[in-house]
Parts: C-alpha cells; structure tokens; sequence
C-alpha cells in the first residue's frame, strides 16, 4: 500500500523476483485486458485516464478470478488491491473460501512533492512494462528500453492533473484501510523515500520475521 508513485510496483517486482511468488497486480492486469480488447479492460480504462479507481465491483471481479487460479494457492503478493474498505472486506471473504489470510501488509510511505516528481517523470516500457525515470532511472537510449528494445511512454495516469486526482482519492478512499490492516496487526509502515535498496532491505527485515 501507499500513495500512486510510492514505489509499490517497483518493490512488489523485487519481492516478487526474490521469493518467486506469482504478483497479483491490478493495474498490470487491467492494462493487459485492455491491450487484448477485453471488455473489462476497456471500462476500466475510462476510469484509469481520469485519474479515479477503478470500481469495486469491476476490480474484486478480476481478482476473484486471478486468485482462482493454481500458482496463487500457496502464496502470491497483492500490487494495488485493496484500494477501498469494500474491497478489503471483499478480499477477506476470497481468502477465507481459500483457506488462508494476509501475513503482512505494507505501507510505504512518500511526500507529495516526491510523488509527483517521480510520477510526472516515469516512463514505461510499452512491450515489457520496464519503469524507467528521466533522472533517476535514465534509458541508455532516449525512448527505447534497456531489456527489450520497446517504445518508452508515459502512462496516462502520470500526467499532473490524474496525478493530483489520484492523490486526492488516496487521501479519501485508500487511507482508511490503514486503520482496518493496523488492527488486525498486519500493517507494516516503511520509509519510500530512501534509496532503492534500502527501501527493499526494510521490506525484507519485517519479511524474514513473519
């Protein structure tokens, strides 16, 4: 959990890569059906280019259906759900019907003015989702991709006026869930506004400990 632009989809990728868990990203699977022309994808990216979540329905939809799935029945990381209290309450009930609960969620934590520097500067890789930044995570070649060779462009949930629309439904909508994780004892807070590494090595401290 954490603002858009705390760094979520960069550590969920390194965790990920680590205990080689399958990554349940809303975001990633909403675009991916939306690239493939699928109805679910297309709605939902009405809601993306305006900077607003996703329905609850829509979005507890396709994470019912993911979870179902056989790599996610030991273990899997959530990336961008839940967002709302609904949909923490609607995860609740798909774990239970599995069998299992969360071992921790984590908050990673930014200032505003960092946001949106990096949100306003992040390029993504339009064939393998690589996450580049204009001055932290410069490509060796302008536009192009270090791993792929694919076209760099910016999300349409990065410009200003969606970065300040999502910022103000956070505040709003997601900050309550803290409350809901802190006491069932599972919520972990993490400083995102350290280096990389050092963001990751805090997240892997409170991992080895569970």
């Amino acid at each position: 959990m954490g603002p858009p632009g705390a760094g979520k989809g960069s550590q969920s990728a390194k965790v990920v890569e680590h205990y080689e868990l399958p990554s349940i990203s809303t975001g990633q699977m909403f675009r991916d059906a939306y690239n493939n022309n699928e109805p679910m994808g297309i709605e939902a990216m009405k809601y993306i280019k305006n900077g607003n979540l996703v329905s609850d329905e829509i979005t507890n939809e396709i994470v019912r259906i993911r979870l179902s799935k056989n790599d996610a029945e030991n273990s899997f990381l959530l990336d961008g759900f839940p967002r709302t209290l609904t949909q923490a309450i609607a995860l609740d009930g798909m774990l239970d019907e599995m069998g299992t609960e969360l071992d921790a969620v984590f908050n990673i934590l930014s200032s505003n003015d960092v946001l949106f520097e990096r949100m306003e500067q992040r390029r993504v890789c339009k064939s393998c989702d690589t996450t580049y930044h204009l001055k932290f995570k410069i490509p060796k070649v302008t536009g192009i991709c270090d791993k792929c060779g694919g076209e760099l462009y910016q999300r349409p949930d990065d410009t200003l006026e969606s970065v300040k629309r999502r910022l103000e439904i956070y505040e709003n909508q997601t900050k309550p869930l803290l409350d809901y994780y802190d006491k069932k004892g599972i919520l972990f807070h993490i400083n995102g506004m350290q280096q990389f590494d050092n963001v990751y090595n805090d997240i892997e401290l409170v991992i080895r400990d569970l």
